[in-house]
């Protein structure tokens, strides 16, 4: 520890609480908006497709009295190929790691079955860990039906507590995180108070363009493609190069992202260049391929590969 992190511990106040908050919920509740309306940064990609977050992402929130380690998961879901699983259990292990488990739900909507799963999922994981419901979308559902569906959904997990908020208007936002300070643990804090994530600047990239094509494609295309980042190269102060290869499925969805004369795969370098170069505080050159991985998602050394690996409990 140097002098600098040593003048930030000893002015802790005594009361200092910390901890990490696992943030669950099935695909496109809103647990990415939540989390970069709370840190008032973006720090996940946002889409109104569901699996839009494949990986564990830290988000960090740092008062003077508490740091929150917010760990946004992909959505719990029922998978259907090895990329769901490896999504899956990455949101499974954030549940047991963690001090309090986040329940982001969607108030717009009566539980679905893909909610009872996750209510099960969470009984099951849980153990002593308290649980907290997020009843986003407020902005979206009349008061009547406000409360017929807090009681829904409050039923799923008994004897925990609700709060109705919005992500999208910071409707109840500023109560939540007060909530969640005050049933925090008493700790230090881990990470400096300046710092409001942990990703590396390759995955900022990679989720940056895969942002970009997830917004201008549809159907099984946002899926069923992964972005790798061959080559970051810091050139000058002022430019940044970043070569990756948008891997697909299918020699068709190839077509499809590279679009009429290269038409849309310049509209989507265009976008995540523009993104990276306020990000980075640097121009950027953005050099994009595009190749068929086929059935990528169902092969385990090829997820490996591209950096999902599944992994392995023990009995």
């Amino acid at each position: 520890m140097n002098n600098l992190d040593s003048v930030f511990e000893d002015a802790l106040p005594p009361d200092h609480r910390s901890g990490v908050v696992a943030v669950v919920g099935r695909p496109n509740v809103g647990k990415s908006t939540l989390i970069n309306r709370i840190l008032q940064q973006k720090i996940a990609i946002v889409s109104p497709k569901p699996q839009t977050t494949r990986r564990q992402q830290l988000g960090i929130y740092t008062q003077p009295d508490v740091q929150i380690l917010f760990v946004d998961t992909p959505g719990l879901h029922k998978p259907q190929h090895k990329l769901g699983e490896f999504m899956v259990r990455v949101a499974e292990d954030a549940l047991q790691d963690a001090d309090l488990i986040l329940w982001v739900l969607d108030l717009a909507e009566i539980p679905q079955d893909a909610d009872r799963y996750i209510a099960e999922s969470i009984t099951r994981a849980r153990g002593e860990t308290p649980v907290v419901l997020a009843l986003n979308k407020a902005d979206l559902v009349s008061t009547a039906d406000r409360v017929l569906r807090m009681a829904a959904y409050s039923a799923l997990v008994p004897n925990v507590n609700a709060a109705v908020i919005s992500a999208a208007t910071g409707e109840g936002v500023e109560a939540l995180v007060a909530d969640l300070h005050q049933r925090l643990p008493l700790g230090p804090r881990y990470y400096p108070a300046d710092q409001v994530s942990e990703v590396n600047l390759r995955f900022i990239a990679s989720e940056t363009i895969r942002e970009k094509i997830i917004h201008h494609t549809d159907q099984e295309i946002p899926y069923s493609v992964a972005v790798d980042i061959e080559e970051y190269k810091e050139r000058s102060e002022s430019l940044s190069y970043i070569s990756a290869i948008i891997y697909v499925e299918r020699d068709s969805q190839k077509g499809i992202i590279i679009g009429k004369n290269g038409a849309m795969l310049k509209k989507i370098g265009s976008e995540a260049r523009t993104d990276l170069a306020g990000i980075l505080d640097t121009s950027i050159y953005l050099d994009l391929h595009v190749k068929v991985l086929k059935n990528w998602r169902s092969d385990e050394d090829l997820m490996r590969r591209l950096g999902y690996r599944i992994p392995k409990h023990e009995d």
